[in-house]
């Protein structure tokens, strides 16, 4: 696809398969499709026309893994594609990723892209959320309180001398969203689900909170932090 220009527009991959669970990939999908990014939005997966590998990432400029179920059972999904994930990423490459995203940013296991790992954060100390359901948990996002939509969502564990940005914490302080670079390419993640849509919320009796702009926030700092 091109525009009208004639110009072709950059290539951004969005993760759909049986490591996601249905709505996660179109969510980020329609995210970055109707951002400000001009970009040339495909999905990805055993079952796309493009599947998840080195040739098909050669071609875009951001790869997103969207939420899902389980970290194991997705990471033994992905896992064959994990070098090709690294190299993409260390040659350049953007990787965006929406709480499983975000654990699968991590390395135990994961694919080993943040200067850290990731952990849980209801078992974190002093976290606000206590089950793995649905709900909405309160982050600081560049200084801002913001309520987001939460599902289980990682806690970004990051060395000492990172060098990373960290975007938002939860009310323990804790990381909650965080951009660092990995090789030439660059890492955002967020455990909440900025992303998420109005439906997402009412299916489950919550409250609407409008986040949209923090996830294009997390998609803009892949390109300038």
């Amino acid at each position: 696809m091109t525009n009208p220009s004639g110009a072709r527009r950059p290539l951004a991959l969005v993760y759909r398969g049986p490591a996601a669970l249905p709505g996660c990939p179109e969510a980020v999908a329609d995210l970055l499709a109707f951002g400000p990014w001009n970009l040339d939005v495909r999905y990805t997966g055993p079952h796309e026309t493009l599947p998840l590998s080195a040739a098909s990432l050669s071609r875009a400029v951001l790869y997103a893994q969207p939420g899902g179920g389980t970290l194991d059972s997705a990471y033994r999904i992905l896992r064959p594609q994990r070098r090709a994930v690294r190299d993409f990423v260390r040659g350049g490459g953007r990787y965006l990723g929406f709480c499983l995203g975000g654990y699968l940013a991590g390395a135990t296991p994961g694919f080993g892209l943040l200067p850290g790992d990731t952990d849980q954060y209801i078992a974190t100390a002093g976290a606000t959320v206590h089950d793995e359901g649905s709900t909405v948990v309160r982050v600081t996002w560049r200084g801002s309180p913001r309520s987001v939509y939460f599902q289980d969502g990682p806690v970004f564990v990051l060395h000492e001398d990172a060098g990373a940005r960290i975007l938002a914490r939860y009310d323990n302080g804790a990381p909650a969203a965080v951009v660092a670079r990995f090789g030439a390419g660059r890492v955002a993640v967020a455990g909440p689900h900025p992303e998420a849509t109005d439906d997402w919320y009412t299916d489950h009796g919550l409250p609407v909170h409008h986040t949209l702009d923090l996830a294009r926030d997390l998609v803009e700092s892949t390109w300038r932090e």
